[in-house]
């Protein structure tokens, strides 16, 4: 007789994947229009769908686990991190011995070695780091991140491949999906992102709060918590003793030094608290996770990738929030398209002189209300116009700026061409991705546009 402690054996092919092909293989009332039942559905689907997961930390290791059971074999990840000891209680791909190495390598590994004909290609780097084609290869984005900024990235991205018609409609293929989840203790959400239908990230951004900040008359004069202690280490005491050194929140002696501090702060003050992990939470914003809580959401995004690329049920119209700390509460909100967005509209309209060149057009962006946007680089059709880095980009390209945008685009009257650089949100400058209409002016075909709104 087996030991109860034994470790059931892996399931085979066809049990792994039995409920799966029901779900794919048969009609039912909640289905999609375009929802075509075949037993060989689940093998088109890890034969010609490729997804991209967008973080691998403790949502990310969810989401590809989820997605490689979900049938989805051509999967990629891309994550800037390494894993860190305190990873390990919620990460559930990371071993002690991983520590220290990249998060979407280990990741991809772990999952290849337990699901049986999956390829996962990973990508340490920073998302800003990859191309515009790089992205446009997916049939659908998985979010899995813990950060607004790079949420507002990636969205911009995906947004900026939704091409509309001369009335300004959206045409629906050129729509690149989005799931996005996100995880906060015992809550998280998990939305469908349809651009041109369902409302983008930045439609409704709002929905986020704002990051609580504490004055600094209370933080050097009068400290009541551990966080202000942590934040007076942060955000003035750094600046007295670092005199022009910027503060790496990566840097583990730099976290040390600010948590050193902070705990002498503390108890000038007889106040208590102050551990090294509040001291990366409050620095880093760090919101406590909850393994359960990723368990549910990827759960659910999972589902919601596999209802867009297989259509076997309608997605959830459009954002689903969980609530489990006290009991479980589970709620779909349909929220509206702000149609004047300026990331999944149409894009914003530039007005240029036909001698305008690729320099003063950038020169422009800086000033222009809607954008604000510093150091841009720009791209047209996959073409780099201006890349502002890396270096040897930037002196490929350097020769344009002298020459007339009219005369870069091939005397094109009215075309799209997308901007990234530094731009403001909410004080604070982070990366950002734009797309831009450009008319020039006097030519005789854009005499046709509509010229409703201008810079």
């Amino acid at each position: 007789m087996a030991s109860p402690d034994a470790e059931a054996p892996p399931p085979t092919e066809p049990e792994r994947w039995r409920d799966l092909d029901i779900l794919l293989s048969r009609p039912g009332n909640l289905v999609h229009a375009t929802f075509q039942p075949s037993p060989g559905l689940r093998d088109d689907i890890g034969s010609f769908v490729e997804v991209l997961v967008v973080g691998a930390g403790g949502l990310g290791c969810e989401l590809l686990k989820d997605l490689a059971l979900s049938g989805f074999k051509n999967l990629h990840v891309i994550d800037m991190d390494t894993i860190d000891v305190s990873n390990l209680n919620r990460q559930f791909l990371f071993r002690v011995q991983d520590v220290g190495k990249p998060k979407a390598e280990v990741a991809a590994k772990r999952v290849m070695e337990r699901v049986s004909g999956v390829n996962i290609v990973p990508h340490f780097c920073r998302i800003e780091d990859k191309e515009l084609e790089f992205y446009n290869q997916f049939q659908i984005i998985v979010l899995g991140l813990d950060s607004i900024e790079a949420r507002s990235y990636i969205n911009s991205v995906a947004c900026g491949f939704l091409e509309y018609d001369s009335d300004d409609k959206p045409i629906p293929k050129t729509a690149k999906p989005m799931v996005d989840g996100g995880t906060e203790g015992f809550k998280g959400h998990a939305r469908v992102i349809m651009p041109g239908t369902t409302p983008c990230f930045e439609c409704n951004i709002w929905l986020f709060p704002p990051q609580v900040k504490f004055p600094l008359c209370t933080l050097a004069e009068t400290p009541r918590t551990a966080a202000h202690c942590i934040e007076y280490a942060h955000l003035i005491k750094w600046d007295e003793v670092h005199t022009g050194k910027p503060f790496d929140a990566d840097n583990a002696e730099h976290m040390q030094w600010i948590y050193s501090e902070a705990l002498q702060r503390a108890e000038l003050f007889g106040i208590s608290g102050v551990t090294y992990s509040l001291t990366q939470g409050v620095v880093k914003n760090i919101i406590p996770a909850i393994a359960s809580t990723n368990a549910i959401i990827s759960a659910a995004c999972a589902l919601e990738a596999l209802k867009l690329v297989s259509g076997c049920s309608k997605s959830v119209l459009n954002y689903l929030t969980y609530n489990g700390l006290v009991g479980t509460h589970i709620k779909v909100t349909e929220f509206v398209r702000d149609t004047d967005c300026l990331v999944c509209g149409p894009g914003t309209l530039i007005e240029l002189d036909t001698s305008s060149t690729l320099s003063e057009f950038i020169k422009m962006l800086e000033k222009h209300p809607k954008l604000l946007m510093s150091k841009a680089s720009v791209t047209h059709e996959g073409n780099n116009l201006y890349m502002q880095s890396p270096e040897v980009l930037e002196q490929m390209t350097r020769q344009n700026l002298s020459i007339p945008m009219f005369e870069l685009l091939k005397g094109a009257s009215f075309v799209t061409v997308h901007v990234s650089g530094m731009a403001e949100s909410n004080g604070n400058k982070v990366s950002s991705l734009r797309k831009l209409r450009v008319l020039f002016k006097g030519v005789e075909e854009a005499s046709k546009m509509d010229t409703t709104e201008s810079s």
